[in-house]
């Protein structure tokens, strides 16, 4: 998969440093029990998922598509769905896939996490691809997103013949993972008190 993609900007060192520190990251990834382990389960889902990426989308899009209150995020404020728009924020989706199984948790990381956070909020939605659509994400969905982004992946680690633990302790540390983003993502909602 290319980082050729508009919008993506995960080594760009330009990009503005996270509030998030070092020493918060490491206390998330305590309070997930996200280890050595764990991070060795994701880099073979990403290798799992590298093939597989365009099929994961196709499921996730056809989830938010589905729910015209989900649906409504991409679209006009009168309603019509932005498919230019829904096209480039896929072709990053897919990207933040592969990010999320193989990119070292540092510094850099932290700093496109709060980009895409902030992507979500009053302050940049809209913004990176210069569209007329809502003005933010409220965070209840990003929370109560991690369940179908956790749960529809699973026939995606199993696709590969990899054994039943296996599968598992992919399946395990990509819900960690995904659990660890969207508290990250959570801090631009959250302020001061995050």
């Amino acid at each position: 998969m290319s980082d050729d993609i508009p919008g993506y900007l995960h080594d760009d060192a330009a990009l503005a440093p996270s509030p998030v520190t070092k020493d918060d990251l490491d206390k998330l990834l305590a309070s997930v029990l996200f280890g050595p382990e764990d991070q060795a389960a994701l880099r073979t889902a990403g290798e799992v998922l590298g093939g597989q990426v365009e099929q994961v989308l196709d499921v996730w899009y056809g989830f938010v598509g589905s729910h015209p209150h989900l649906l409504a995020y991409f679209s006009t404020p009168s309603g019509e769905p932005i498919g230019e728009y829904l096209d480039r924020v896929r072709a990053r989706f897919g990207r933040w896939i592969i990010d999320t199984c193989t990119r070292t948790y540092d510094e850099q990381w932290l700093a496109y996490q709060q980009e895409i956070a902030l992507r979500h909020t009053r302050e940049k939605k809209n913004a990176t691809d210069g569209v007329d659509s809502t003005p933010y994400i409220p965070l209840r969905y990003l929370i109560a997103f991690i369940y179908p982004i956790t749960a529809t992946i699973r026939p995606f680690l199993a696709a590969n013949g990899h054994d039943e633990a296996e599968v598992e302790a992919m399946f395990q540390a990509w819900f960690k993972a995904v659990t660890l983003q969207i508290a990250l993502w959570s801090q631009p909602y959250a302020g001061t008190a995050w």
